[in-house]
């Protein structure tokens, strides 16, 4: 016959996991503006909009250039969080606490999208709260995928959210099969002539002061405190020698947004190198006076602009402007731009993020081996108009899929490490 003690165990080792599990499906619950859409037809239409207007600057669930999006409705109302994607400026101006300080944690000021309807922006939102959490076309131009470690490296998030997940389930069947048994010990127990002591036994309430006093609730909470430091030093591990969204002071406030933003000067006529050579080369002064020499100030303004008479000095005294590098790898790792720009046609924003909005540059890209890797893995060749293809197409003829960078040898180790 089962004892008391049997029944006791059972209990208190069901009553401890069933508070765990609600404790953990509490602290990942996901509670989003009731108001956001959730259908799989609004989620669609989100993620073309997302791919078209955000994913640049944003990912769903890792910082990238701007911060983590999803959740967004859970830190502020759809209708603000609307109201900062039409016109963020007009939502830091009227004193928002939250966005006010992502402005300054971020130092980016996004761009308006007074463009998007409201029934567009209710179908991003709904991409950002439920849409796919990893995008298998992120990297095909070369950024990160969801994939990969991001702004401060560290175990990609899908992995993380699989392990909770199948932990989730195995907590869950693990409760059901204790209930079970419960249930069975229970009818069993009351059909036996039992005394009153034993009646009373069976009958007893949950104490929830020994469940928190259980070997098994010490155990699996000090294992969740270990797992969670030890996720911690892992993440300070892998950001080691990795400087995404590095944007240093430089000695001429410098702005990218006026110039390849709303002049729209080519990236090429100031980086003279990057058709040519292996560094795209920081301009000399000199180029900078092609143009300075008669633009002296903003226009409407007179004198001569304060940053633009640094350049003036600079020419006077014979002496170069110190720009503080932004972008360095290390010298273990070879990087060719004329190969990648010229063979490649690979687009600078495709490493350096939207540059023409930037008013300080900073480093967009991680830049780490992983995130090179996955470009060579997902990038397609052109092979049209260019006979040096012809033989490498012929002999990749029998695969089903594109010829990429990979199959002519990115991922050999030579290649970029000589």
């Amino acid at each position: 016959m089962l004892s008391k003690r049997s029944l006791v165990g059972v209990r208190l080792n069901f009553h401890t996991l069933a508070v765990l599990f609600f404790m953990l499906i509490g602290t990942q619950a996901f509670a989003a503006d009731p108001s956001v859409d959730s259908s799989d037809e609004a989620v669609a239409a989100g993620k073309a909009l997302f791919n078209t207007n955000c994913k640049t600057c944003h990912k769903l669930d890792q910082k990238f250039t701007g911060p983590a999006v999803r959740g967004a409705t859970v830190r502020q109302p759809a209708g603000i969080v609307k109201d900062f994607i039409k016109n963020s400026s007009a939502v830091i101006a009227s004193g928002n606490d939250y966005y006010n300080k992502l402005y300054k944690e971020y130092n980016l000021q996004m761009p308006s999208h007074e463009f998007l309807s409201d029934a567009d922006l209710d179908n991003l939102l709904a991409y950002i709260e439920y849409g796919d959490s990893a995008d298998p076309t992120a990297s095909a131009g070369g950024g990160t995928t969801d994939g990969e470690a991001s702004a401060g490296g560290g175990i990609p998030s899908e992995y993380l959210t699989i392990i909770l997940g199948v932990l989730v389930v195995v907590l869950l069947l693990i409760l059901v099969v204790l209930g079970l048994i419960i249930s069975v010990l229970t009818k069993y127990l009351t059909k036996q002539d039992l005394d009153e002591d034993d009646k009373e036994f069976v009958n007893q309430k949950v104490n929830l002061g020994k469940v928190f006093k259980s070997d098994m609730f010490i155990v699996i909470v000090t294992a969740l405190v270990v797992a969670l430091v030890a996720k911690t030093a892992l993440d300070g591990l892998y950001s080691v020698g990795i400087q995404q969204g590095y944007a240093p002071t430089q000695p001429i406030a410098y702005s990218h947004a006026l110039h390849a933003g709303t002049l729209e000067i080519e990236c090429q006529y100031c980086h003279t190198g990057v058709e040519i050579g292996r560094s795209a080369n920081i301009p000399s002064a000199n180029i900078c006076m092609n143009c300075h020499t008669h633009v002296q100030n903003v226009q409407g303004k007179e004198g001569v602009s304060p940053e633009i008479q640094k350049i003036y000095n600079a020419i006077d005294n014979n002496q170069p402007i110190e720009w503080v590098r932004v972008h360095n790898l290390p010298d273990l790792a070879y990087f060719n731009h004329s190969q990648h720009v010229v063979v490649g046609e690979v687009e600078c924003q495709t490493c350096h993020g939207p540059i023409q909005e930037m008013e300080v540059v900073g480093q967009h890209s991680s830049l780490t081996m992983g995130w090179c890797i996955d470009c060579h893995r997902q990038t397609e060749i052109t092979t049209q108009g260019n006979a040096y293809y012809d033989k490498l197409v012929q002999i990749h003829s029998d695969s089903k899929d594109a010829l990429k960078v990979k199959d002519i040898g990115g991922l050999e180790c030579a290649k970029c490490h000589y």
